[in-house]
């Protein structure tokens, strides 16, 4: 008997033991094969001695004789590494063990004492992690599994992979994959470094031979922190004054998250048009000014002047190639007084 067909028969009985009463389309359907192979199954599964009973009838089904539970409960190795993925089914499918997950959950459920493996299926059906963002699709990862191969195996990966400023080839000591808002990243040691590479962007990978040496006490969660930390740190370069429209103000938390959120509750009062001084970090000026672009003409940049100069060159090249009559291009609004009676740019 083939390990594909001896794994789906271990995952029918465990059903059969955690379930109760299955029909054959109930039973086809989580097995994901037809209901004809579900009867050969039951039939393969009565003739190792596995007192399956069917029960005809509306309400008939398979079942297990009264009392019977199975000891084939012990977990692969897969299947052990799976349980980690329990609340991240597509993930654990994208890492191609998917099929490991849903058998070393059955497995689990079977060993579970009756209360509590309902209890566990409650749980199951009431509460879903769903990682990625809305209003974007998944990024295609064709090179994902040859990255979890070389994590799992302590593997030479050696990559061809795009940046932002060309592409480069590279030999990585892969030390441990991250999903991150939807996003999977591979944490490697390169030289005497430890970086981050958004598998996404890796256009080809292959697993070498050779095997190469953990750092000693490495903790991946740990790294990824202070990662995540020095990136936030770095991330802001500076500060934009803006005035927002009331719109301008509800979009900022929906357009810039957390920092948005604090930008609105340090804000200042309304002026007599309605609209609000709030001060927000930026990053660098060309993200600064595509950033200040997605709010439109809900904020009016008031500083620092090159932020704004560079905001008045974009909307003048978008007017242009908009084909705005002349009377229309940009013009600099007019200055606006701070509380001490100076002007905005002044």
């Amino acid at each position: 008997m083939d390990r594909m067909r001896a794994d789906r028969l271990l995952s029918l009985l465990l059903l059969l033991q955690n379930r109760g009463r299955m029909t054959a389309p109930e039973l086809a359907a989580e097995l994901e094969v037809s209901v004809r192979t579900v009867y050969r199954d039951v039939e393969a599964l009565s003739a190792s001695g596995v007192p399956v009973y069917a029960d005809r009838g509306p309400t008939g089904g398979f079942r297990l004789l009264d009392g019977y539970r199975t000891r084939l409960t012990g977990l692969t190795g897969d299947e052990a590494d799976s349980l980690f993925l329990a609340g991240m089914p597509g993930p654990a499918a994208e890492l191609g063990l998917g099929a490991d997950l849903t058998t070393a959950q059955l497995k689990l459920r079977a060993a579970l004492p009756a209360e509590l493996g309902e209890r566990s299926r409650r749980i199951q059906e009431r509460f879903h992690l769903d990682a990625p963002g809305w209003f974007r699709d998944a990024e295609p990862v064709p090179h994902l599994a040859a990255a979890a191969a070389a994590v799992w195996e302590r593997r030479i990966l050696r990559v061809h992979y795009r940046r932002w400023r060309g592409e480069v080839r590279r030999e990585l000591c892969p030390l441990g994959l991250v999903l991150k808002g939807g996003i999977w990243y591979l944490v490697a040691r390169v030289e005497d470094s430890v970086r981050s590479y958004r598998v996404s962007r890796i256009l080809d990978a292959e697993v070498l031979a050779e095997v190469f040496e953990r750092p000693a006490g490495f903790d991946l969660a740990a790294s990824w922190a202070e990662s995540s930390r020095r990136l936030e740190s770095m991330r802001f370069q500076g500060e934009a004054e803006l005035l927002l429209s009331e719109r301008g103000v509800k979009l900022l938390p929906m357009q810039f998250g957390a920092v948005g959120a604090d930008a609105v509750a340090a804000a200042g009062p309304p002026d007599d048009d309605g609209r609000r001084r709030v001060v927000l970090p930026v990053e660098s000026l060309p993200v600064a000014v595509h950033d200040m672009l997605r709010l439109g003409t809900d904020a009016e940049v008031l500083g620092p002047p090159e932020l704004r100069s560079a905001v008045a060159r974009a909307v003048t090249e978008l007017a242009r190639r908009y084909g705005a009559p002349d009377d229309t291009l940009f013009k600099a609004p007019p200055r606006h007084d701070t509380p001490n009676g100076a002007g905005a740019n002044g």
